[in-house]
């Protein structure tokens, strides 16, 4: 296992490298000049021309890489020309490592953008993971204890209701009754999870559901399918000839056997999540990564943008290695060293 995920974490580097390459090339190896994002409309050929030096995009293209991969490893000062630098010390700007890069438009280091939304992004896409996991597992065992019964069609009515219905209109639903007209619970904001944990729980309740519905919907038909299936197995007939009792053959034998691909889609989901919830954060007018993503788009802001893309591909890709690893202890037959 120790060699399996030494080996995981080297193809995971590699892969994040390919991608923040493909990503890097993409935006500025095009034959438009990145200096042209850089600042407002009364831009002047002088201005330009400074921009492109201080950020290095009067440099070839590999070697502005080259300069992005080792900010990342060490650590990155900016302006990135060497001059400027000496002539004016007063305006060097430190980026620790992982350095992902300097907005111009901002004229912030991504890096602090990053620390003030990946709180809100982190506290919205557990809290939904959480909550749709307990619903949706729940929901699909029950559908499918009582299949063809009025739980198992209660079940997948509202599995259906809340597949159907679009992540902002059920955030617009909640907020406008839930928190304005009725004052069930704040108006939904963002508070530190110290020193009160109530206070932030109850301030993203409202995000945490909104989120939490299109994907409980979604695996309570995912539970309910395997656990049918699961359940009709030769092992599970065994288990209950042999005695065991009725909750221990669901949850020991049925539920375990039917969570591999349950664990899957949640990894995949969930490493999806952490890179921002978009339209969620957008409704509850969040600034998380997700609203970072956008901004950077809707104004062009071609650093930003290569690091939310390698921020996303950093949690997939993470998320799949968790994954692999618990296939492991969920599923002895899967040989996850091999």
């Amino acid at each position: 296992m120790f060699y399996y995920i030494l080996r995981r974490l080297g193809q995971m580097v590699v892969m994040l490298l390919l991608i923040s390459a493909t990503t890097f090339a993409i935006f500025f190896a095009v034959p438009i000049d990145p200096a042209r994002y850089t600042c407002g409309k009364n831009c002047t050929p002088t201005i330009l021309e400074g921009n492109r030096k201080s950020l290095g995009y009067d440099q070839p293209v590999p070697v502005q890489y080259a300069k992005f991969v080792q900010g990342l490893a060490t650590g990155r000062d900016f302006p990135d020309n060497a001059e400027l630098r000496a002539a004016h010390p007063e305006q060097v700007v430190h980026c620790p490592a992982p350095c992902l890069g300097y907005s111009p438009l901002q004229s912030r280091t991504i890096n602090e953008m990053v620390s003030e939304a990946w709180p809100v992004s982190i506290s919205i896409a557990l809290g939904a993971f959480v909550l749709w996991m307990l619903v949706g597992v729940s929901g699909g065992i029950i559908a499918a204890l009582n299949r063809g019964k009025w739980p198992d069609r209660l079940v997948v009515g509202l599995g259906l209701i809340g597949y159907s219905l679009p992540t902002f209109f059920i955030g617009l639903i909640l907020l406008t009754f839930v928190a304005i007209q009725w004052g069930v619970v704040p108006v939904p904001s963002f508070k530190p999870f110290l020193p009160n944990p109530f206070d932030w729980a109850i301030n993203l309740i409202l995000p945490w559901i909104t989120l939490a519905c299109i994907f409980a919907a979604s695996y309570m038909r995912l539970t309910r399918a395997y656990m049918i299936e699961t359940m009709s197995e030769d092992f599970i007939r065994t288990a209950r000839a042999k005695g065991a009792g009725k909750w221990r053959v669901i949850l020991r034998h049925g539920l375990r056997a039917s969570l591999t691909p349950i664990v899957t889609a949640a990894g995949l989901d969930l490493g999806g999540l952490l890179g921002g919830a978009i339209i969620t954060e957008s409704v509850f007018s969040m600034h998380g990564l997700g609203f970072l993503a956008v901004n950077s788009v809707t104004t062009m802001d071609l650093p930003t943008i290569v690091a939310m893309v390698l921020i996303v591909a950093t949690f997939v890709v993470m998320a799949n290695l968790v994954v692999d690893i618990l296939y492991g202890f969920i599923d002895p037959r899967v040989k996850v060293g091999a």
